[in-house]
């Protein structure tokens, strides 16, 4: 297991980053989904809980074959998905990312929201973590990003916001920057599977960080874009978008709709407080060789997966990026 606790800060208000989060993570999702790769939304609906209060769920389906290193795309199938879900009782949300075909391997991503410049060290709670948890500070106009992602128009060093009259950042921007605000992320990352459990999880962790660095870059780039939105706006914005991403990748889902009422809070558990690995190291059905198949003795086994992207394929997915999920990059 490896946890890191990362803060952004951004020259905004909690309030207004509201609107921009869910309004950055459905547009980046739709730039970042192609034929058979993307974001697809399975759920998205008003969650209420007995301590966290009144929320949205999330539920997401991330096809990522083509964007995992070699050594991983050797093992991985080609149907091969990551399920985030997504507690957001803002400015508190939960995010889990599990994966049927990788029992061992879970992320946990708590986030909190406030007004400040990444200075509280308590914001997680009194408790003492483990020694080696490291503090990330990510500076959303400093940082590098990887050279595919750049973007002129949201080098933050250069932009200037026309509604807000906010930017450029310059060095130290930090400082003296009002309003700001700080999105802490405290973010565990666990691969249960010996001889390779330090490198997945040090790998993970600098993905991670990546899609935080972009997602908050992208969410002020954009400011002029939803700074004007009310959240029944930003909403609907957030439907359309997922439907037209669900039909770009190619998934076929049956048109999805955001529930207007709330659901009892006994109709889906939320989930605990501390990260958790799934119980089942099974693989899926659909993965297994069948028990009345012959086996060969003088050469392995094959299995022949179905294709997804067949209208006609026995593998059907059920109906659905903020990097929000409502992250991140959360």
């Amino acid at each position: 297991m490896l946890m890191k606790e990362y803060r952004i800060c951004m020259p905004l208000t909690v309030e207004e980053y509201r609107i921009g989060q869910l309004y950055m993570i459905s547009k980046h999702s739709h730039e970042q989904s192609e034929r058979g790769e993307g974001v697809e939304v399975v759920q998205n609906e008003p969650y209420e809980d007995p301590e966290h209060g009144s929320g949205q769920f999330t539920e997401k389906r991330i096809y990522l074959n083509n964007k995992l290193p070699s050594w991983a795309r050797a093992v991985v199938p080609k149907i091969f998905y990551v399920t985030e879900k997504a507690w957001n009782y803002y400015p508190y949300t939960i995010t889990e990312y599990t994966c049927s075909f990788l029992p061992k391997f879970s992320i946990h991503i708590e986030t909190k929201y406030e007004d400040n410049k990444g200075n509280n060290d308590n914001i997680f709670g009194s408790e003492p973590r483990e020694e080696e948890t490291e503090v990330w500070f990510v500076d959303i106009a400093y940082d590098e990003i990887p050279e595919r992602h750049y973007k002129e128009s949201e080098d933050l060093r250069h932009f200037k916001s026309k509604k807000t009259n906010r930017g450029h950042l310059q060095e130290g921007w930090i400082n003296n920057q009002d309003p700001i605000m700080c999105s802490y992320k405290l973010v565990t990352v666990k691969f249960e599977v010996w001889g390779l459990q330090t490198r997945v999880e040090q790998f993970v962790h600098k993905v991670i960080r990546d899609v935080l660095l972009l997602g908050h870059r992208q969410a002020f780039a954009w400011v002029d874009e939803w700074i004007d939105m009310t959240m029944e706006e930003v909403r609907e914005y957030e439907r359309a978008t997922q439907e037209a991403t669900n039909l770009k990748i190619g998934s076929f889902p049956p048109a999805i709709s955001i529930s207007e009422t709330p659901l009892p809070c006994s109709t889906r558990s939320g989930p605990n407080s501390a990260p958790s690995t799934p119980l089942s190291t099974e693989a899926p059905e659909f993965l297994s060789v069948p028990k009345e198949r012959p086996r060969k003795k003088s050469a392995p086994e094959t299995l022949t997966l179905p294709d997804p992207g067949r209208r006609d394929s026995i593998f059907k997915l059920p109906s659905f990026f903020s990097w929000n999920s409502s992250p991140q990059p959360e």
